[in-house]
């Protein structure tokens, strides 16, 4: 089989496909079309799981599996931030935990592409895993709240999470420098 078009990296490519649609979806002032971003965003983040997994199953990782997971999940992370940021479904003080996550994505990725002129790597963290999990989650329920017509409680339950995975993102930040900064 050809090793770029393995199960896990054909998954990765379509949750990357599905980003735009997600985000045009995210603009319907439709609460039913914003469910049905929703759902794809759910399928989405669930979809990150399992192609690493399935990669390991089925002994299918690849160097572009490898460089293409972070990357989908990046990219879909910080486009429906900036879409939920537009659409003023994440508003005023929330904006912060917000930026934290982008600025972090920022950062880190310059310091891995840094870390590669030197042939380092800085493998992906266990807290770095559980971060992405409750960013995945928040912003999940974050847009089912606005499927849901701005259900107060579900949308609160949302910024709440936001918020905790702001810290878990300053944490596997810091932790990402620390060990990038005793490479340097």
């Amino acid at each position: 089989m050809n090793k770029k078009l393995t199960i896990p990296n054909i998954i990765t490519f379509i949750r990357i496909i599905l980003i735009p649609l997600i985000l045009y979806l995210l603009f319907s002032d439709d609460p039913k079309i914003v469910l049905i971003a929703g759902f794809l965003f759910v399928v989405s983040s669930i979809s990150d799981f399992f192609d690493g997994y399935l990669a390991r199953l089925l002994n299918q990782t690849s160097r572009l599996g490898i460089l293409l997971d972070p990357i989908a999940d990046k990219l879909l992370i910080a486009s429906v931030i900036i879409v939920l940021i537009e659409t003023r479904v994440i508003t005023h003080i929330h904006v912060i935990p917000a930026i934290i996550i982008l600025l972090r994505e920022i950062a880190i990725s310059g310091l891995r592409e840094f870390l590669a002129n030197y042939n380092e790597k800085v493998p992906v963290t266990f807290i770095a895993k559980i971060k992405t999990t409750i960013q995945m989650v928040s912003l999940s329920i974050l847009i089912l709240s606005v499927g849901f017509d701005f259900n107060n409680t579900i949308w609160d339950t949302g910024l709440i999470l936001l918020w905790i995975s702001a810290v878990f993102t300053l944490y596997s930040g810091y932790s990402y420098i620390k060990k990038g900064l005793t490479i340097i």
